[in-house]
């Protein structure tokens, strides 16, 4: 069962292969990074369902936040980087400093608030090693709806009709009731 972020952060060390992939991001020392999205949410799920096996990701969602270089070049370079560390890992790696723009979005000021604005609450979640190679979980909308496997959209994303049609359309397109069938999505009704 897990009720708190210390729970999470134990299932996520225990999971060696998690580790070592958080262990090669860590390896390129960028400011404000975090591992986030399904890498997390879909370990929490898979151990709410009792899976044996990993549920495989389609991406490993690598972010960082530099204002200083905004080229979306660099960010290919790092994928290359760490497709040299593990080639196996389908890497995607971005500047969150840069992606506002692609989003349409106003700037975000950081990654945590790139995260807080990620479509669903559940996904709203990041992983990284401090300083001290101690594991760090940011979950600005909080954990309760992803460990009780409750799909909603984040506060962001329920400002506008565009972004609620988003959110709808991202249900849909993941399909992550056919993989995760313990949980409860709650669609925007009159948005």
């Amino acid at each position: 069962m897990l009720t708190n972020k210390e729970d999470v952060i134990k299932i996520l060390q225990s999971d060696e292969r998690m580790m070592e992939i958080i262990k090669a991001a860590s390896s390129l020392n960028l400011p404000d990074w975090w591992i986030c999205a399904g890498f997390v949410r879909s370990k929490i799920w898979d151990t709410l369902h009792g899976f044996h096996e990993r549920t495989e990701t389609p991406d490993v969602d690598v972010i960082y936040f530099d204002n200083t270089n905004i080229d979306e070049n660099f960010e290919k370079e790092l994928e290359n980087k760490l497709i040299r560390i593990m080639p196996n890992i389908p890497w995607s790696v971005k500047n969150e400093a840069r992606m506002h723009i692609i989003n349409n979005f106003s700037p975000y000021s950081s990654s945590e608030d790139a995260i807080s604005k990620f479509p669903e609450t559940a996904t709203a979640l990041g992983v990284k090693l401090d300083k001290d190679n101690h594991l760090v979980l940011t979950s600005p909308c909080g954990i309760d709806d992803v460990i009780n496997l409750e799909l909603k959209p984040t506060p962001y994303f329920l400002e506008t009709k565009e972004l609620a049609a988003i959110y709808e359309e991202r249900i849909i397109k993941k399909n992550w009731k056919t993989i995760w069938h313990k949980i409860k999505v709650h669609h925007i009704i009159n948005n």
